[in-house]
């Protein structure tokens, strides 16, 4: 069987001899080569943290922005190509927007969720078209079930909900110190957004390849309980702060006692 894509990516709509779809598999390796993108959920909201590499020193602080808003309690953010997210944020406002008009109130997040998750996977079944090279992390507040929920939709269209998640280059190693923070805090009712802003900071120079990687610009943002869940921007001194707290508190490695969380077992952060 091949093993290769030769011959058998041309099209989303065509499958391998072993039954892979390259063309999704192209897709989600462009989300694995971007910034690292992380999402927290915690006792008083959700914080997205998001790494945004600098390609040029000319280029202006807080331009080409990778969170963006959906509605008042709803926003998201993309790692991957950015002009692939940008059309994602668009169908997802769209949606929003349709809902509201129709129901007379926001939009309930496991619907935008899975209208987007079947927006994604519909351009993975047609021959003329080609998958979403991105991820989108968003969060939402359902107002029958007084909560806050994260979700990440994936380019094959799966979509699914969490505590805490990450994707781009760094995805795998930041799970993992998800994981570790989840456990030692004893869930979410242990950790706080101002908190989960400095962890998620830590992790992402933690993952990073400072010998590599280019200089980053860290971009977050947040729906406070106390601030009726709206979801914006972090304040940019908190970020400040956040961004030198990551920088002088890099995890050791792994098989370094003296890690974020000593001797814990791993645990799933899908809700």
């Amino acid at each position: 069987m091949s093993s290769t894509g030769a011959g058998y990516d041309y099209s989303c709509s065509q499958y391998s001899p072993d039954g892979r779809i390259f063309q999704v598999e192209y897709a989600i390796k462009a989300v694995e080569s971007s910034g690292t993108a992380i999402g927290l959920k915690c006792r008083d909201g959700i914080v997205l943290g998001v790494e945004k590499p600098q390609i040029s020193k000319m280029l202006m602080n807080n331009s080409n922005r990778r969170i963006f808003g959906i509605n008042n309690t709803t926003g998201g953010l993309i790692t991957g190509y950015p002009a692939d997210g940008r059309q994602l944020i668009n169908r997802a406002r769209e949606e929003a927007q349709s809902y509201e008009d129709t129901y007379g109130h926001s939009i309930i997040p496991s619907i935008l969720a899975n209208r987007l998750a079947l927006y994604t996977h519909y351009f993975t079944l047609h021959y003329s078209l080609r998958p979403f090279g991105t991820a989108l992390l968003f969060v939402g507040y359902d107002e029958d079930m007084k909560q806050s929920e994260l979700y990440m939709v994936e380019p094959n269209g799966m979509v699914r909900r969490y505590f805490g998640c990450a994707a781009g280059k760094g995805s795998q190693a930041a799970n993992t110190e998800l994981e570790k923070i989840y456990v030692k805090h004893g869930g979410i009712e242990g950790l706080t957004c101002k908190e989960a802003v400095k962890y998620i900071a830590q992790i992402m120079y933690t993952v990073r390849d400072s010998s590599n990687d280019k200089p980053f610009e860290l971009e977050m943002a947040w729906a406070l309980n106390e601030n009726n869940h709206k979801f914006q921007h972090v304040p940019k001194e908190l970020i400040d702060e956040a961004d030198e707290y990551g920088k002088n508190n890099i995890i050791p490695d792994n098989n370094n006692n003296n890690n974020i969380s000593e001797g814990v077992e791993e645990t799933k952060m899908e809700e």
